[in-house]
């Protein structure tokens, strides 16, 4: 069934009404009449009710207005036939009597046409957006969850600040999440070069490279941070009296009709944002965490789009290639001038021949050509073929025998397993040795075994990463996420010594203290940042991209290297 209105100035059926308030996207003029509704979006705005067809007609951009205003009037009154517009008469301007029986109307929207044009301005919206990776939302979340911590150590906490510390929580998250899925189906868009010329491709490739290193980077040191804060707020049930008094608060605005459950629903709804929160950050239930799995998906991407910097330099510089190979054969063919041309041209491309012809030369050819020979002869009629005795003594064949027994690998295995306890071993050792138990200078570490002494380099490294100009304290997470160094540095000028068995590294003495996150109720295995999941050599990122070994000790940090021999 269909609905039809009379128009305003005409009195006449426009079009049927099948789409409703979508019905003007789907006739010929379509441009026409987003403009119009445009032009009332943009007059809503501006406080404006009411528009006349003339204030329509200026307000249209030059590429799109009709030259009569009369083909304005005529787009009022198909919107107001389609329920986009309401048109109302105009007495305003009514000066005689003869003005009552003129055609005059002033038009504004409808609800229907005022929420279509909400939904297409959210679906340009979608459709245009391209996502960031924001670093800052990381930062942002960190300070929210300490102001939590700080909140949840309180008897009573505020309410107030409870809930704009949780609003203000959930906010950032939805951005994170929101923008990072957009990132991603951009960049695979990216990847597969849809919608992307190829020459803005190569344009911005460094700069992409660079940010997702950057952003990488950002998250590996910020994602173990949250993880423990969101641990140390569910420990005991901590977070449980700050989602009730935000629920509280919110619920004091519910209706009558709806105040008997409306403080339990609103509960749930937080409770289901702090498991999404959780969910992000911390892997569960042997579901992996969407913090690794965007920050997999991310490494994944720089291999991709160097292999297609690769191809397209390939393209470009003429490379033959499977694909260009046979469209210039298939050329060939259609520029060949009869069929024996298209034969002699098979035979030389695939060198398939008849089975009886085991050497083809010139003089194989000239006698087929004299004598052919059917495909369908038998072998019993055909001319013999000349096989050289030497075939018969040099020819390949099979010793038969009984096969090959099957080698017994346990003992490698064994090998590989006691290698592998031995290191993890090792790796234990060396984290062991490096937990300070409290703050202490970097003086007074001692002397470090060469397995010990390699883990400090990573954890100092990854320490003085995150140092900027200015800051006098900084805490970083080792990639993996396992252990946490936090840095001072001292005003008093003395100098720290570590020794190890192949010399003395020595720098600006420092306070520092050294945790160990595996301990006791701290990051487990499976919270979404394992071993492994870092920057790993093969991963994309190799030297001279951004991301250095991992030490971060480069020239003019402060920190000398070791001193061999000292």
């Amino acid at each position: 069934m269909t609905v039809t209105a009379p128009s305003a100035s005409t009195g006449q059926l426009p079009e049927p009404l099948g789409f409703g308030p979508f019905t003007h996207l789907t006739v010929p003029n379509a441009p026409l009449y987003r403009q119009v509704m445009r032009a009332f979006l943009t007059a809503k705005e501006r406080f404006a009710v009411h528009l006349r067809p003339e204030d329509v007609h200026t307000a249209l951009p030059a590429d799109i207005r009709p030259a009569e205003p009369d083909a304005v009037a005529g787009a009022l009154d198909k919107l107001v036939g389609w329920g986009n517009l309401r048109a109302d008469p105009d007495t305003a301007r009514v000066t005689a009597v003869e003005d009552f029986y003129r055609k005059r109307f002033i038009y504004q929207l409808t609800r229907e046409g005022e929420a279509a044009e909400e939904a297409l301005s959210a679906y340009d919206e979608a459709l245009g957006r391209r996502g960031a990776l924001q670093a800052v939302a990381l930062h942002d979340i960190v300070t929210q969850l300490r102001a939590l911590l700080v909140l949840a150590a309180e008897e009573e906490p505020d309410p107030a600040k409870t809930h704009l510390a949780l609003d203000a929580l959930a906010s950032r998250f939805a951005a994170l999440a929101d923008n990072a899925r957009a990132f991603m189906g951009s960049l695979q868009r990216t990847i597969d070069l849809h919608d992307v010329e190829e020459e803005v491709f190569l344009a911005y490739k460094d700069r992409l490279i660079q940010y997702l290193e950057r952003f990488i980077q950002d998250l590996i040191t910020l994602g173990g941070r949250i993880a423990r804060l969101i641990l140390e707020l569910e420990e005991d049930g901590r977070v449980e009296p700050l989602l009730w008094a935000a629920a509280k608060r919110e619920a004091a605005d519910a209706s009558p009709e709806e105040a008997a459950n409306a403080e339990r629903e609103v509960y749930e709804r937080w409770a289901a944002r702090w498991s999404g929160l959780g969910a992000w950050f911390i892997s569960r239930d042997g579901r992996e965490s969407q913090a690794r799995l965007l920050r997999s998906r991310a490494l994944g991407a720089i291999p991709q789009l160097l292999a297609v910097v690769r191809a397209l330099n390939e393209r470009r510089a003429g490379r033959s290639d499977r694909s260009a190979d046979f469209r210039t054969l298939a050329r060939w063919f259609a520029e060949a001038p009869d069929d024996d041309a298209r034969h002699r041209l098979w035979r030389a491309a695939f060198g398939l021949y008849p089975a009886r012809h085991l050497t083809v030369d010139a003089d194989t050819l000239a006698a087929r050509a004299a004598r052919p020979v059917p495909a369908a002869t038998p072998w019993a009629e055909a001319e013999p073929l000349r096989i050289s005795p030497q075939l018969r003594r040099t020819g390949s064949y099979e010793r038969r025998g009984k096969p090959r027994k099957v080698e017994d690998r346990e003992e490698r295995r064994r090998s590989l397993a006691e290698t592998a306890a031995k290191q993890a071993a090792e790796t234990a050792a060396a984290r062991a040795r490096l937990v300070t138990h409290g703050v202490t200078r970097l003086s007074g570490l001692g002397e470090l075994d060469p397995a010990s002494f390699g883990l400090f380099l990573q954890l100092l490294g990854d320490a003085l990463a995150t140092w900027r100009p200015g800051m006098r304290h900084t805490t970083a997470t080792s990639n993996d996420g396992s252990m946490e160094i936090r840095l001072t540095a001292l005003a008093d000028g003395t100098t720290a010594e570590v020794r190890t068995p192949g010399g003395v590294f020595s720098g600006p003495d420092h306070l520092i203290e050294i945790v160990d996150l595996m301990d006791g109720d701290a990051l487990t295995d499976g919270d979404g940042l394992t071993d492994g999941d870092g920057l790993t050599d093969g991963d994309g990122l190799t030297d001279g991209d951004g991301l250095t070994d991992g030490d971060g000790l480069t020239d003019g940090d402060g920190l000398a290297g070791g001193e061999p021999g000292r």
